[in-house]
């Protein structure tokens, strides 16, 4: 007898998935081992450093209740690093404070004093470079700084050094060869990253810069004293360019992409959305050889000679959101996941073609996943890209004539985007009987500037035009059952979903985990980072208020006549409760059929094992409400 879809039995618990989810944030090479940094989700999401010794030995270095974590922009990154005698700098999640932990020593030491932010830390020939962020003043203050490792600051604010300082935003720090400049990222408080940003490098004794010429520059690494290696998306893709900055100040000298016009890796990314200040792109070998992340859709990792010359595509198991972590002659620690094998961290040698997982990055069994399916729709602005992960579970018989339910997903952002790797949730979904369907809609990044400014100005109109025409395209494909298609998404994710409820005529439910509802009271509320990205991404107030109110959900929340189910955290800075809670009281007053759970303690994106287990039991569950099949425990 054949098992209805969504009843399947799975080995795959709520409580499994919340432990399996280890998140890396960064690795390292350093005193004779490797270090990175991990979340345990039993310990509410803390982040731990781990150190695995020349002896294969592993060891928690940094131990509850200290987290490494930064809170700079809100989303944070390079919450720590660690130097080449195997001394330990990190940024606490609770003060945000710069602590130096010695190697040996069982307690950290403060090296900055309470109040600013910090993240982007670098430690380079024994001095500590880092992104400050100073929300006290008005208007806010941030900065590249150089934070003295004696402590001296600890309770002298005045003793951190400030490099360059402004009201806009700063990232990427690298320090020159010979220790006398330094090399950053900077854009101005009205832009995101990924419209426009400058490389700069500036003189460390003089206070001289100089620009470097770009479009949205990222990672400026230096080649010598005097020229850098960076990311630009000048041509349309994120390619990488060399810039030779003379001693004195005068215009650099930019040199054409360093993969070369004839590449067949040209048509695709090395950069992305600078949201965390950790993520790394390339490296530059110990021999000048360049290990390269190149992105369309999926990711793929390229070697290049020193000239750009493509050498070769890396025969590696991993193929998203992948982060070159760092490099130690022919090898390098990335992190990322895989179609078929769990995030992890691994270490390549590009020389002996070897790879092994450190940490995570379990393979898992193709027969209960068997690798998401690139497909493209036909949307009204243009082709919609998308991966299918199809129902799949050996032991079940599945009935031929039934099409399984499916739940199209959609990322946040909106400037982001999904590579088709699995994942604990989307296992969680299929091998149960639900397909899921994840939409990188117009405005994602991975398909190049064009695909990516197909939303400016067009956010709640393109991205909802292309996951209807996805979701559409499923159910004419005879892939998913049109009556029992459902849409899933959180934060940016979660304005699609409504705003795709709210058009109506296609999904049949919504899952919201925390998702904008007001445009207005979002650009009230919102945190630095994303103040100006509304301007983009709609329009600039006062002028586009209007267009705010028209766009809104929560204005047409009365069209709204599908069961909604709401997921929020409610120490959210970036989309308050507010949001949700107003959503829940539109549909209450109509009578919609919806369920509000709010999580004490969590911020933006659910990191504690308790609440990652109860929303998968609470998604499942209203799916099986709303589509009349019984989850099977």
């Amino acid at each position: 007898m054949s098992t209805p879809h969504g009843s399947w039995p799975s080995p795959l618990s709520a409580a499994g998935l919340a432990v399996a989810g280890t998140k890396i944030d960064g690795a390292r090479y350093a005193a004779g081992g490797i270090w990175w940094s991990e979340s345990v989700p039993q310990e509410r999401g803390r982040m731990r450093v781990m150190h695995r010794d020349a002896a294969g030995a592993v060891h928690e270095v940094l131990r509850a209740p200290w987290n490494a974590r930064s809170r700079v922009h809100e989303y944070g990154g390079g919450a720590w690093t660690v130097a080449e005698d195997g001394t330990l700098l990190f940024v606490d999640g609770e003060d945000q404070r710069v602590h130096r932990l010695d190697l040996g020593a069982t307690a950290p030491v403060p090296l900055t004093a309470a109040g600013p932010r910090y993240g982007g830390l670098l430690v380079q020939q024994g001095r500590l470079f880092a992104v400050r962020e100073d929300l006290r003043p008005d208007p806010h203050q941030r900065a590249i700084v150089e934070i003295p490792l004696d402590g001296s600051a600890a309770d002298d604010d005045a003793a951190v050094t400030t490099v360059l300082s402004g009201n806009g935003f700063f990232a990427h720090p690298a320090l020159s060869p010979d220790g006398a400049r330094l090399a950053f990222v900077a854009w101005d408080e009205r832009e995101m990253p990924w419209e426009r940003a400058i490389a700069f490098a500036v003189d460390l004794a003089t206070g001289a810069r100089s620009a470097i010429p770009a479009r949205a520059a990222l990672q400026p690494e230096w080649l010598s004293d005097d020229e850098v290696l960076f990311a630009d998306d000048a041509s349309g893709r994120w390619n990488l360019h060399r810039a030779r900055i003379p001693v004195q100040p005068a215009p650099p000298i930019r040199t054409p992409p360093a993969i070369r016009e004839d590449s067949p890796f040209v048509d695709a990314d090395t950069g992305g959305g600078l949201w965390v200040l950790g993520q790394r792109w390339f490296r530059v070998l110990d021999d000048g050889r360049i290990l390269a992340v190149r992105t369309n859709g999926s990711d793929a990792l390229v070697l290049l000679d020193a000239d750009g010359t493509l050498l070769r595509e890396l025969d590696v198991p991993f193929s998203g959101d992948l982060s070159l972590e760092d490099s130690l002659g022919s090898r390098a620690l990335v992190a990322g996941q895989g179609a078929q094998v769990a995030p992890g961290l691994w270490e390549l040698d590009v020389d002996a073609g070897t790879v092994h997982a450190i940490r995570g990055g379990d393979p898992v069994d193709p027969a209960w996943v068997p690798g998401a399916r690139p497909v493209t729709f036909d949307g009204p602005h243009g082709p919609v890209h998308a991966f299918d992960h199809a129902p799949a579970n050996p032991d079940v018989d599945a009935d031929p004539r039934a099409l399984p339910p499916y739940v199209v997903h959609v990322h946040g952002g909106p400037t982001a985007h999904t590579s088709g790797a699995q994942a604990g949730w989307i296992t969680y979904f299929t091998s149960r009987g639900i397909g899921v369907l994840e939409v990188n809609y117009g405005g994602s990044t991975g398909y190049g500037r064009a695909y990516r400014e197909r939303l400016d100005g067009q956010w709640g109109v393109v991205d909802v035009d292309d996951v209807l025409a996805a979701a559409q395209g499923l159910a004419d494909a005879g892939i998913a059952d049109p009556a029992r298609i459902a849409i899933r998404g959180g934060s940016a994710g979660g304005w699609t979903v409504l705003s795709a409820l709210v058009r109506g005529g296609v999904f049949a439910a919504g899952l919201d985990r925390y998702g904008v509802v007001d445009l207005r009271l979002l650009a009230e509320e919102t945190h630095d980072f994303e103040r100006y990205y509304l301007d983009g991404l709609v329009g600039p107030l006062p002028e586009a208020e209007q267009t705010y109110i028209d766009r809104s959900p929560l204005t047409h929340a009365d069209r709204i006549d599908v069961p909604v189910l709401i997921l929020q955290g409610s120490e959210d800075a970036v989309v308050p409760p507010s949001q949700s809670e107003a959503i829940r009281d539109a549909l209450a007053a109509r009578g919609v059929p919806h369920e509000y759970v709010l999580f004490e303690g969590e911020g933006h994106g659910f990191r504690q094992a308790d609440t990652i287990a109860a929303a998968a039991e609470a998604e499942l569950r209203f799916l099986g409400g709303v589509f009349g099949f019984d989850p099977v425990p």
